[in-house]
């Protein structure tokens, strides 16, 4: 594997950590609100983020590669409504995108076939994160202010459940 490509995934591993933290202060956030089906939604992106991690630690350790875990920095967002973790999180996910981006760049670069199949996976997930970070602004957006609307998107968010990814569903 080529150096830029491993140090590449590797710092995924610590990204995709800290992402699960991040969703964690949304969950926190969201359970102090009273708003649980939001909290339950972070809590379950948070499951997601970990597990990502995961899965790139896997990828490395089955290409011979021992990951180097560094450490996790403490998120630094804080909120005043509602609306505000639902955007942090779409800038999040951009952000993400733009990292899984640069290392299938990377890889395609080295023409490491391997890690651009591998990475294929995660592009079409970023598709999915950002469209589902979207939909929620949009539901805030026009439901948010109606009490009872709100009670009832967090009813629907309160429904989400954890289901493993695919790329450890094997495992």
């Amino acid at each position: 594997m080529d150096a830029k490509v491993y140090d590449l995934i590797n710092d995924q591993i610590n990204k995709e950590l800290y992402s699960a933290y991040l969703y964690l202060s949304f969950a926190d956030y969201y359970a102090d609100a009273g708003l649980d089906g939001y909290a339950n939604f972070y809590m379950i992106q948070a499951q997601e983020e970990r597990d990502h991690a995961l899965i790139f630690r896997k990828y490395l350790l089955e290409n011979d590669r021992v990951p180097k875990l560094g450490a996790i920095a403490q998120p630094d967002k804080t909120f005043t409504d509602y609306m505000g973790p639902l955007q942090a999180a779409l800038e999040h996910e951009q952000y993400v995108t733009s990292l899984i981006n640069d290392i299938y760049a990377a890889a395609d670069e080295v023409k490491d076939y391997r890690a651009m199949q591998f990475l294929k996976w995660f592009i079409d997930e970023q598709m999915e994160e950002e469209d589902t970070a979207r939909d929620m602004i949009t539901k805030m957006e026009l439901f948010g202010e109606d009490k009872r609307s709100l009670f009832e998107l967090n009813q629907e968010y309160a429904g989400r459940t954890y289901s493993v990814p695919s790329p450890l569903a094997a495992e």
